[in-house]
């Protein structure tokens, strides 16, 4: 029988909870199966653990965005704009301040 990749990364995250690249793809592959509830929770899991894993804050912001939650979705992008304005993160800077500019 297959292996889903929702299985592999859930066996990595049971070896190594701390794994953040592990708990990303996690979310990623909830949000693109549709699962968007199940990825929100996994982006606020990473982002919990380890709140400099900036990807977390553009793709967390669109799924939320998705479920209808814009308010929460404004908050995570204004937190993503905090993070890589610190790391100098000028790229994904830019995409979250987009985002956010299209919210209002």
């Amino acid at each position: 029988m297959a292996t889903s990749r929702i299985d592999v990364l859930n066996r990595m995250l049971a070896q190594n909870p701390n794994d953040s690249f592990a708990r990303y793809g996690l979310a990623m592959e909830y949000r693109n199966r549709g699962d968007l509830a199940r990825a929100a929770e996994e982006f606020g899991a990473l982002t919990a653990a380890d709140p400099d894993y900036s990807a977390a804050y553009f793709h967390g912001g669109q799924t939320l965005e998705r479920l209808g939650r814009i308010e929460e979705a404004r908050q995570w992008y204004r937190r993503g704009v905090e993070v890589t304005t610190r790391k100098g993160e000028r790229h994904a800077l830019g995409e979250l301040q987009a985002a956010l500019d299209l919210l209002g």
